[in-house]
């Protein structure tokens, strides 16, 4: 009866080596490829939300499946709604970044095109920007800041305003500039939906394939 005891007592021993054994392994093998995941956080408007397009077919969608085809471990999360401007913008982050267990890798900022065609005063457009710069450079958090252009016909005074708000703040706050989100697909039809402001899924992979080089980079 001891002698069973014995041979159950090493058999026990063993299988806790096993399992101190495959802890260890897992240790290695999967938790290293958890904790390297990048997290991009895509704060923005209807242009980062997918504004008449399929949830695979959005900016932070077609950019997250672009970055991992190129090897490049990450998630980028949606935190885009449509028709917010900046002062929106501005009220939205903490909750945003409250709802992450940790703070992101990266914050795409794309914010600006509705206070443009609203005709919102450039003044609060900068202000309500450079509010949102600040949290995230408080909090530690590397910005690629996605630049918007006036629309021809604001008028020369209107754009004189709000074009040099992106330059600007991107240099206060050291991010880094991308001049102008909608690169390669303003002006072109074929690449945005019937109200000639959003882009088509072809018009988001012309995006995202213009400002990849930039947010690898930053990652």
């Amino acid at each position: 009866m001891q002698a069973e005891r014995n041979d159950m007592s090493k058999l026990y021993g063993a299988l806790r080596h096993l399992g101190q054994v495959a802890t260890v392994i897992g240790l290695i093998i999967g938790f290293p490829a958890q904790a390297a995941e990048k997290l991009v956080l895509a704060f923005g408007d209807s242009l980062t939300a997918g504004y008449g397009l399929k949830p695979n077919e959005s900016f932070p969608a077609q950019l997250q499946a672009a970055l991992r085809k190129d090897g490049v471990q990450v998630r980028v999360h949606n935190a885009g709604v449509s028709g917010d401007t900046t002062a929106q913008g501005k009220a939205r982050l903490n909750w945003v970044l409250r709802s992450f267990p940790r703070s992101p890798d990266l914050a795409i900022v794309e914010l600006g095109g509705n206070d443009m065609l609203r005709g919102i005063d450039p003044a609060q457009t900068r202000a309500n920007l450079n509010a949102i710069l600040a949290d995230l450079k408080r909090r530690k958090i590397k910005v690629l800041l996605a630049g918007m252009l006036a629309a021809p016909n604001m008028g020369s005074a209107y754009r004189a305003k709000f074009d040099p708000i992106y330059p600007a703040l991107a240099k206060q706050y050291d991010a880094r500039l991308y001049p102008f989100f909608m690169k390669g697909v303003a002006g072109n039809r074929t690449l945005q939906l019937k109200d000639n402001i959003h882009p088509t899924a072809q018009g988001v992979a012309v995006v995202v394939r213009n400002i990849m080089p930039m947010v690898k980079g930053l990652l």
